[in-house]
This record gives structure tokens, sequence and C-alpha cells, in this order.
């Protein structure tokens, strides 16, 4: 990682207060253009919190959020997303009763300004359909594409969400804990497929999980939040020989 690179994303004393209770405090971070940033921390550390002031779904009341050259602390999510901001969710938001491709390429449109009616004949948009074409055989889903949604299965689904995410060409993506609830033989598939994504297309990920076995061969870089703040951002290797760390998140040393 080639500590010049200018920051992808940004943020400075990022704070949340909620009726007089402190949910996040204080965090400050630069992620790089092309980093693969991890971040780690026991349930309720303001992970996922982070997230959403970042993606927009929450609106901080502290700090600044700047993405590129952009100062989005005050963006609404789509318009963070048309700048390039990805993410995805804890839990998957597909179109359960429509098709595997119905839902990729109704992203597709979105992402394209195309229609997105669902009533409309989707072999009259060219462009959408092979983005959408395109995003199923990245995730492994090529075969899968006339299965309705509900009858895929978690991690099936999971995929999918990154295939959503994909049709929007996002550089930098947020992944919030993109193999919670997968089965043992799943996750290894989803691993290499994120560091894919990562490697080949260049793109910037932030991720949040919380399985340290997954991330050590993933990450450039951890941050660990604790009580809604930034205890430590440093490499993989320090994180893990970091007594403050051990005492408050990973317990016995490593």
């Amino acid at each position: 990682m080639e500590s010049g690179r200018p920051p992808a994303l940004e943020v400075e004393g990022l704070g949340l207060r909620i009726g007089g209770v402190t949910i996040v405090e204080d965090v400050s971070l630069q992620v790089r253009r092309g980093e693969f940033l991890v971040i780690i921390g026991p349930n309720g550390a303001g992970k996922t919190t982070l997230f959403n002031l970042i993606s927009g779904f929450t609106r901080p009341t502290a700090g600044r959020i700047t993405f590129g050259a952009h100062d989005v602390t005050h963006a609404a999510p789509y318009e963070r997303a048309r700048l390039g901001l990805g993410r995805t969710f804890q839990t998957s938001t597909v179109f359960a009763g429509l098709s595997t491709f119905e839902n990729v390429r109704l992203a597709a449109s979105a992402a394209l300004g195309t229609s997105t009616r669902m009533w409309d004949r989707a072999d009259g948009e060219a462009a959408p359909l092979a983005r959408a074409r395109a995003a199923l055989e990245e995730v492994g889903l090529g075969a899968r594409a006339q299965t309705i949604a509900a009858q895929l299965s978690h991690g099936e689904k999971r995929k999918l969400d990154l295939a959503i995410l994909l049709c929007s060409e996002p550089s930098v993506v947020l992944l919030d804990e993109p193999t919670a609830g997968m089965a043992v033989e799943e996750v290894g598939d989803m691993v290499d497929l994120i560091r894919r994504i990562h490697r080949e297309q260049a793109k910037t990920v932030m991720m949040v999980e919380h399985r340290m076995d997954l991330v050590l061969s993933l990450a450039d870089r951890m941050a660990v939040m604790h009580h809604g703040r930034l205890l430590a951002l440093d490499t993989p290797e320090r994180i893990i020989a970091n007594e403050t760390v051990q005492s408050a998140y990973l317990g016995d040393p490593l």
C-alpha cells in the first residue's frame, strides 16, 4: 500500500449523539484509494453506525465526511451513490419475489438512468441487460439468473447483494458483515469473491467483519472500534500485537 496515495474517503471528528447518549465519538480516519480497510470491534462498538453515517442513512451530529473532492456530510444516500459510494447491509435487501436477473437488471437500469419499471420490456434495454449479465457472472450466479430470489440459499442472496452493488460501478465499497449467517462451506467462496473484486476491479473496500480468521488475509489495515470510538488503526500484524486491542476485544494475546 502506497502511503502517498490520496484518500478516497475521509472522516474527521465524526460523532453521533441521540437523546444525550453518545453512539459514535470523534472518529477520524482516511481510506486510501485501492485500500482494503477492515473494521472490527465487539457488538455495540459502533461499526454499523459508522457505516450508516458514511453512507448517509444517518446524519452525524458532529464532524465531516469527504468523498474524493466532495464534502458529503449532509448529502443524501443517493447523492453519495452517484459519486461512487456503494454499500451492502447486514441483512439481504433483494426483492424476494423477482428473479435473480430482474433484481440485478433493475439495479443496472437505475444506475444507467433508464427505466426501472418492472412491467417494461427488458429486452429493449441493451446496456442494463449487458451490465446485469456481467454482474451475475462476476459473482458466480449466471446459472441462477432465472431463479426466484426467495429460492436462493442465504449465501447466494449475499452474492446477489454484491451483484446489485456492482451494477452501480462504485469506486468505494462498504460491506457490512458480508458473511454473516452463511453456511461454513459458503464463507470461503464469498471471501475469495470479495478479494477478487478488490484486486481485479481496483475497488476501495471498507468491510465490517467480526471473524478475525477471515480478515487477516484481506486487510491492508484494520480499524478497531470500541464504545463508539476508534481505538486503533494499523496493519493487521500490529493490531494483533496491540495490548490495548487485546484487552478490549481480542481477549488473550494471539
